[in-house]
């Protein structure tokens, strides 16, 4: 028996580098497509155009949380102990909504950012898949350790998808 399977091993390993002469083999850098192309640059204006409004308003209330500490620290010695404590109050509760804000800021951008690159990889998927059929490769790779670059058609995905 083991040597039976020594003997289809040996086989296969001498036939391998027949095989690989007629595999037709391309390799695509996902990394490159959501950097490079036109629809992800899009997308990725989208998400700025989309958000920017809302890191403005953060960014006001951040300001705004530094101007009451900086008032606090130079004047807080002068003012009364009901508006030290009401100012200090107030200061608390901005920096709970700003950090409110923020976590919902993330988690809505990264939401949002999800959505638009998965049509993005949607339609990449796509242009692989009939590039792949149109010049009759066996077989595409995506985030290998290694691609030499005879292999790598990423360019030519990212022509088909800025057409």
């Amino acid at each position: 028996m083991q040597r039976t399977s020594l003997l289809i091993l040996l086989s296969a390993l001498c036939l391998a580098p027949v095989w690989a002469n007629e595999l037709k083999i391309g390799f695509v850098n996902t990394d490159r497509i959501f950097r490079e192309s036109q629809l992800a640059i899009r997308a990725q204006k989208k998400l700025e155009r989309e958000f920017t409004g809302r890191e403005q308003e953060i960014q006001k209330q951040i300001k705004q949380a530094r101007d009451l500490q900086a008032f606090l620290e130079k004047e807080g010695l002068t003012l009364s102990e009901a508006e030290r404590s009401r100012r200090e109050r107030e200061l608390a509760n901005l920096n709970r909504d700003i950090q409110r804000a923020q976590r919902e800021f993330r988690e809505d951008l990264n939401q949002r950012r999800n959505e638009e690159f998965a049509q993005v990889h949607e339609r990449a998927r796509k242009a692989i898949m009939e590039l792949a059929e149109r010049e009759k490769f066996d077989l595409i790779l995506e985030n290998v350790v290694y691609a030499s670059p005879r292999v790598d058609i990423t360019d030519r995905v990212i022509r088909a998808l800025d057409k």
